[in-house]
Formats: C-alpha cells, structure tokens, sequence
C-alpha cells in the first residue's frame, strides 16, 4: 500500500542550491574533429535547454536569430548554422 508523504517546505531563506557539477578533463589523444563535435554538441545542448526554458518548444519557432539571441541572453558565442540546426533536432527529437 502506497503512503503519501508530507514534505516541509524550507524555512525562508534556507534554500540550498545544488553543487555546480566538477568539470572533468577531456580525454587526450583523439583527432582535432571530435572534439570540434563534442563542444559542439555541448553549446547546442545548453542553447536547447535555455530556449526550452524559455518557452520554446517548436523547432519551427527556433530560427537562427532566435537562437544567437538566446546565446547571447546566455553568454555563449553565437552558434553556427550547424549548430543551429542541431539546436532544432534536439528540440525536435526531445518530444
């Protein structure tokens, strides 16, 4: 039998943050491309998030300004066409 439980809200001004996540060195000795791909894949993961968070949620509306200026709110370079277009499959493919 399932128990429901009560949750106590944090008392004001309590409220802990998670821990920002250690960044770990990249693997050495790979060719120059993969790790052109990886940042890559990294920067379109970061953009879809804050264009999720942001409202979003049709690769229709993602056009290429659309996102450099998210990037831009976000502090990341401007992307890429390709970028921008992997930015539209991870919208896509995420639903």
């Amino acid at each position: 039998m399932a128990v429901a439980r009560l949750m106590r809200k944090p008392a004001a001004g309590h409220t802990a943050a998670p821990a920002p996540l250690t960044r770990t060195p990249l693997p050495a000795g790979r060719p120059r491309e993969w790790y052109v791909t990886h940042n890559r894949r990294l920067k379109a993961m970061r953009l879809a998030i804050a264009l999720l968070d942001s409202g979003v949620y049709h690769p229709a509306t993602a056009d290429n300004v659309r996102i450099r200026t998210t990037a831009d709110h976000i502090g990341v370079h401007p992307p890429s066409d390709t970028t921008c277009r992997m930015v539209r499959a991870l919208i896509r493919y995420g639903r």
